[in-house]
């Protein structure tokens, strides 16, 4: 059973609620390198954690494979992996943050595609995370 959204490092649960759209297991807010900034009531807080590692990687291995579509300047709009049961789906929502979404198989790609992309534009200065920087030692 999910974490509920009201827990005090889920301060920011209430940003994903637009997702909850037919055919959404859950959403989870990411910093680029994979840190989780809030999720959704249908994962729990170690899931979603898990969950945004993965997404951080994949989005990395997107990347990668720029350079396949135009060239290493050519930037990722989004990811979507298709399984046997589903959908990962992730997005750029911000500056250094990332939305990423599970769904069942049986879905409107178009309309979740649509509904993130709504969120990551509505909300981006909001949810922006600056990526982990490491810290000089003396």
């Amino acid at each position: 059973m999910g974490t509920p959204a009201t827990d005090s490092g889920n301060k920011l649960a209430w940003l994903l609620e637009d997702l909850q759209v037919p055919g959404v297991r859950f959403a989870v807010l990411l910093s680029e390198d994979g840190l989780r900034i809030a999720h959704s009531s249908g994962v729990a807080k170690d899931d979603a954690e898990r969950f945004a590692a993965a997404a951080s990687g994949l989005r990395s291995l997107g990347k990668a494979l720029s350079e396949f579509c135009g060239g290493p300047a050519s930037a990722v709009r989004q990811n979507m992996t298709e399984y046997d049961s589903g959908m990962i789906m992730i997005t750029a929502a911000g500056e250094g943050a990332l939305l990423g979404v599970s769904t069942y198989s049986d879905i409107d790609v178009g309309l979740i595609a649509h509904r993130m992309n709504e969120l990551a534009g509505r909300v981006g200065r909001e949810l922006g995370a600056e990526p982990r920087r490491r810290a000089d030692v003396p």
